[in-house]
């Protein structure tokens, strides 16, 4: 049983370092802190979080994640009660260089996502108890810290249907429930009622305790632990700014520090404080199986491919072709897909490996959360939908950077060579979305072979990785052993004569092929260049090509923003040769692929006509 007095105390000292790092920040979020200090002090302290500091990476260590991460000055006051942080060191909280952000990242090196863009901290959830519970086989139990004012994100909603549709009875969500949010009160405020009665709906079972009440708090904890078969939500009604009177439930303080007099007057509330005092986890025992799990690159990561010239093959078969073979000797790959996987191809690696495949549902927010919290697990997902569908994750996305995530994504059904779907399913701005994440790599693959070899790059690299397939079957250009690093292109033709070139990738390099070869038959040079690695591009073989020709026209099946035409443009901004685009620069609607290139001037008419104006 907890010592509660001892939990007294310690709470009683979070609550100061909280106060007082905030306060010397002259920012930070300490009224939030205050809320959900009881409730993390019985987590950390009352020897219900299993960690071993010494070896963080444990398998069988659970994990806490922060989803309301601007409870910052909470997150590091518990983790120098644990002497992960020297008292010292609080004062640089919020400074640049310190590892003590202002939300967490994991340049602190207990944080297991980076957190402050609310809603997706249950999400990460669902995906390190999915790795626990049916990939490591672990006795890991993950703890969600959620705030009231992010239970109105759906993103929670679609992680709470998807931990109880996998049965995940080693996730514990705790909700703050402190009534106030940034401009004043949460949708439902106190009415904890609501609450609950949303919870059991989506087939969690509850815990409603008071947030303050030591002894609820330690008892709730105890259930959560014997949980068989469903998730866990543990509801607390809390006060904001608890244990000073004058912030107590009080409007206008969120993210909003204490001057020094407010604090000297604080601290006098508080009381006596031992800053002595630490505290201790549980351990978290030793695995119960042998942990198999090898490091990305170790396993055989390559594929002999079988494809033969000119056969026709979608590069979204061969995707998932190429994963399932990856899938025998890369134990940590999984795939995810948002129930399109019998036209992503994925559905292939779902049948060869199907404990290793998870659905995810048409819930593509909680789909890529949940891929973060796998890869931070040291499992490599590979995500996939329809290329269009990733922009309303974009958040998710672009929170992945920040957690340092191995995710490698895939998008098909791409652009306007869809055909009949019309708009709503033509990807046509997810290059641009890829490319605006940093450090992010783009790939575009035009055939069923430099699909694999991306595939293979994809699982090497250690970052998010985007790859672009396509819906139609193209022909094989390839001979099975060429390379293709990140960073490359292919010059597929070339001439010491050469007075124009056009750069493309995917299914529009074969627009420009034929195109090309009409003008190359009547002895006018074209240069034709791949550029399937559109992030990072190949330098070296552009300013080549603006050297030695005239012009260079870029092709692509997306929109002109952000797209391949800028990214060359962009890479060539100090040369005088001329870059000239097209892409697509209408609003696109339903008809035949054919059609559809012509209408949006980029078929091989389109760049014929284009090459002869520029002649």
């Amino acid at each position: 049983m907890s010592d509660i007095i001892q939990l007294e105390k310690l709470a009683k000292l979070i609550r100061y370092w909280s106060l007082l790092m905030s306060t010397e920040a002259k920012s930070g979020h300490p009224t939030s802190s205050l809320s959900a200090t009881d409730l993390m002090t019985v987590l950390f302290f009352g020897n219900y979080l299993r960690f071993d500091t010494e070896d963080i990476q444990n398998p069988n260590n659970d994990r806490i994640i922060f989803s309301k991460g601007h409870a910052s000055p909470l997150f590091y006051a518990l983790w120098t009660v644990a002497g992960e942080i020297p008292q010292a060191d609080l004062s640089q909280y919020r400074t640049f260089g310190s590892s003590l952000e202002g939300h967490p990242m994991p340049t602190f090196r207990m944080t297991e996502v980076a957190a402050g863009s609310l809603g997706q901290g249950l999400s990460v959830g669902v995906g390190m108890a999915l790795s626990a519970k049916y990939l490591d086989k672990t006795e890991a139990r993950i703890y969600v810290l959620l705030g009231d004012s992010e239970m109105a994100e759906g993103s929670v909603w679609e992680a709470m249907n998807s931990a109880t549709y996998y049965g995940l009875d080693n996730l514990v969500g705790i909700v703050d429930i402190n009534r106030l949010g940034q401009r004043g009160e949460t949708m439902f405020g106190h009415d904890i009622d609501e609450y609950e009665k949303r919870a059991v709906a989506f087939g969690w079972q509850t815990i409603v305790i008071d947030g303050h009440s030591l002894e609820e708090i330690v008892k709730a904890y105890e259930t959560a632990t014997k949980s068989i078969g469903k998730p866990v939500m543990i509801l607390a009604k809390t006060i904001k700014g608890k244990g000073v009177s004058f912030l107590e439930d009080k409007e206008g303080w969120h993210g909003k520090a204490l001057s020094k007099e407010e604090f000297e007057q604080a601290k006098r509330e508080l009381g006596e404080v031992d800053l002595s005092l630490r505290g201790r986890f549980a351990s978290p025992g030793i695995l119960s199986v042998p942990n198999n799990v090898i490091s990305a690159g170790e396993g055989n990561v390559h594929i002999d491919s079988s494809y033969r010239k000119g056969e026709l093959v979608a590069t979204r078969q061969a995707y998932g072709t190429s994963l399932a073979t990856l899938g025998a000797s890369v134990p940590e790959i999984v795939a995810l897909d948002a129930e399109v996987s019998n036209s992503t191809f994925s559905d292939i690696f779902k049948k060869r490996y199907p404990d290793r495949f998870f659905e995810m549902f048409i819930a593509e927010q909680n789909m890529v959360g949940v891929a973060i919290g796998l890869a931070r697990r040291g499992k490599i997902p590979f995500v996939s939908t329809f290329a269009t569908f990733f922009s309303r994750a974009f958040d998710q996305i672009r929170m992945a950077q920040y957690s340092e995530a191995n995710v490698k994504f895939v998008g098909s059904h791409a652009g306007v060579s869809i055909g009949q779907d019309g708009a709503s399913q033509m990807g046509l701005e997810d290059i641009a979305l890829f490319r605006s994440v940093l450090n992010s790599v783009v790939l575009y693959p035009a055939d069923a072979v430099a699909t694999e070899r991306l595939v293979e790059i994809a699982t090497k690299h250690k970052g998010l990785v985007y790859i672009r397939t396509t819906r139609a079957a193209t022909p094989v250009l390839y001979d099975s052993t060429e390379q293709f690093p990140i960073g490359g292109s292919k010059t597929l033709r070339s001439s010491n004569s050469d007075v124009l070139t056009l750069v493309s990738a995917g299914i529009t390099l074969f627009e420009a092929l034929q195109a090309a070869d009409g003008f190359i038959q009547k002895g006018i040079g074209i240069r034709v260049i791949d550029l399937y690695s559109i992030k990072p591009l190949d330098r070296e073989a552009l300013l080549l090509a603006a050297k030695e020709t005239q012009a260079i026209i870029t092709i692509e099946d997306h929109y002109p923003a952000g797209g391949i035409g800028e990214a060359v443009s962009a890479e060539l901004s100090r040369v005088q040769t001329p870059v000239h685009n097209l892409s697509v620069m209408r609003t696109p609607h339903s008809g035949s692929p054919e059609g559809l290139l012509q209408y949006e001037n980029i078929s091989r008419m389109a760049i014929q006509e284009k090459i002869q104006s520029l002649l």
